[in-house]
């Protein structure tokens, strides 16, 4: 089967991280114009998409590379402009049609080589820590039906089993779920805030959807990092 259009517009930001990229000269910088386009499907996309957000990732492509002191961001005519990186490697990305037709770089503070670029797709946090088990069964789902427009192949027979909610390893409160009337901690471990990420110094919980009642909430005193989808 060939890779459809969507695939390829997905994968184009580690191929130029790879250095396949002819507009990465020197491995200095990455071209906007197709970053822009690797993260506009997400805004084109129709169908549902209620529970979940993208980002602009950066990732470090060997395994106890470290994000510390990471600065990524956009240059083009109009100026520099910082494009802040959270403790996971994203950042907010502008879509701007300026800097697409110019062509903008991204840059960054260390050897572009030595990361990947992609669009991250996660479920939303909540301000409240309350969220329906219900809700997190449905936002894994988007996220799975969101793979599968964007790049069918890595998703090919893969179903959704859970969430991963990750944490900054300063925070010691675990969070927890209430069912049945009752509330119970769940376990806590080190881990990568997304499963196919190689920086592993994050507190992660794994909820397994088939360990889980039908109905319940989890409870997280503190806001997670990240929201993950875990689908095996």
């Amino acid at each position: 089967m060939k890779p459809t259009l969507r695939a390829l517009c997905f994968a184009s930001l580690l191929l130029l991280a790879a250095g396949a990229g002819a507009q990465v000269p020197d491995e200095e910088w990455v071209s906007y114009r197709d970053a822009y386009r690797s993260m506009l499907w997400f805004e084109k996309y129709g169908k549902a998409k209620r529970f979940i957000q993208v980002h602009f990732q950066v990732a470090p492509r060997d395994k106890g590379a470290s994000l510390d002191g990471l600065k990524l961001s956009l240059n083009s005519k109009a100026g520099s402009l910082n494009l802040p990186l959270d403790a996971a490697g994203r950042a907010v990305f502008p879509l701007s049609k300026a800097a697409y037709d110019e062509n903008a770089a991204l840059m960054l503070n260390q050897k572009v080589a030595a990361y990947r670029f992609r669009p991250r797709v996660s479920i939303q946090t909540r301000t409240d820590g309350v969220y329906e088990l219900a809700d997190l069964r449905a936002a894994c789902e988007e996220v799975l039906n969101y793979q599968r427009y964007a790049d069918p192949a890595s998703v090919q027979g893969r179903k959704c089993v859970g969430v991963r909610l990750s944490y900054m390893r300063t925070v010691t409160v675990a969070p927890r779920l209430k069912a049945g009337g009752r509330e119970t901690a769940l376990g806590v471990a080190e881990g990568a805030a997304f499963p196919d990420d190689l920086v592993e110094n994050f507190r992660v919980a794994n909820l397994r959807f088939a360990e889980l009642p039908d109905k319940g909430q989890v409870l997280s005193p503190a806001m997670p990092l990240a929201i993950a989808a875990l689908i095996e």
